[in-house]
């Protein structure tokens, strides 16, 4: 969760509507009761939206019923990697994912919402928020608005291997000849920053260059995992 960028969102629209809606939406975890949660703590879903979505509204008429709020599924997921394996049945992709289920509710306290934005801010960019326009005006913090999802259960699925063929293939001549097996990496890299038409500021800020190299050093460093394993690493269907 904390990798990505976008969480999917989905809910029930109406009672009477035979499919679910799923929105795309900026998002981070968090505990404004104890901003200094690890990530072995209880934490919330803090998601950005605004005022007038259904979302909002929906979550809003919840709690005017007395429900903890919307019930939401969350997920991410991330492609690392893509597996060419000797059979059309043994390929795969190297990935990342997590679902989590709860309810969503608006965020009415003032001082929750500031810290809520300030931590969306600053999870698209570390210590962005100190380096921006302060304080939003009165107009932006009407317009935007943010909903809380408590988190009730949750769930993560990870694949970061090699192929994993049958074992008669790999043992067959006739296979291994004539059909290559490996792994062709995807890495999400962030490029160089490109300054505004109308910027003023002739360098760009340490704290821009600081997410752009953290942030593909972490990418690289992850994927030379994975790219070892492949060239070290046999295994046999079904065990990764």
């Amino acid at each position: 969760m904390n990798r990505s960028f976008v969480f999917h969102v989905s809910f029930q629209p109406d009672a009477e509507d035979p499919f679910p809606t799923t929105i795309p939406m900026l998002g981070a975890m968090g505990n404004f009761a104890y901003p200094s949660a690890g990530l072995d703590e209880p934490q919330d879903c803090y998601i950005h939206g605004y005022i007038s979505a259904r979302m909002a509204n929906l979550s809003r008429k919840a709690m005017d019923d007395g429900l903890p709020g919307l019930p939401v599924c969350v997920s991410v997921a991330k492609v690392d990697g893509l597996i060419l394996a000797l059979s059309a049945f043994t390929h795969s992709c190297n990935y990342r994912s997590a679902v989590l289920f709860g309810h969503a509710a608006l965020v009415t306290d003032e001082s929750e919402k500031l810290w809520a934005l300030e931590l969306l801010t600053n999870k698209i960019i570390p210590g962005r928020w100190d380096q921006v326009r302060q304080p939003p005006n009165k107009f932006e913090l009407m317009q935007t608005q943010i909903l809380r999802v408590r988190v009730t259960s949750g769930s993560a699925k990870v694949r970061a291997g090699p192929p994993a063929d049958d074992k008669e293939d790999v043992q067959d001549p006739g296979v291994m000849k004539n059909v290559w097996s490996g792994y062709v990496p995807l890495v999400e890299r962030m490029g160089q920053p490109i300054p505004s038409a109308y910027n003023q500021l002739q360098d760009v800020p340490e704290h821009v260059r600081d997410l752009q190299e953290g942030f593909n050093e972490e990418a690289d460093a992850y994927n030379d995992k994975l790219v070892k394993q492949v060239r070290e690493d046999i295994i046999s269907w079904g065990t990764i």
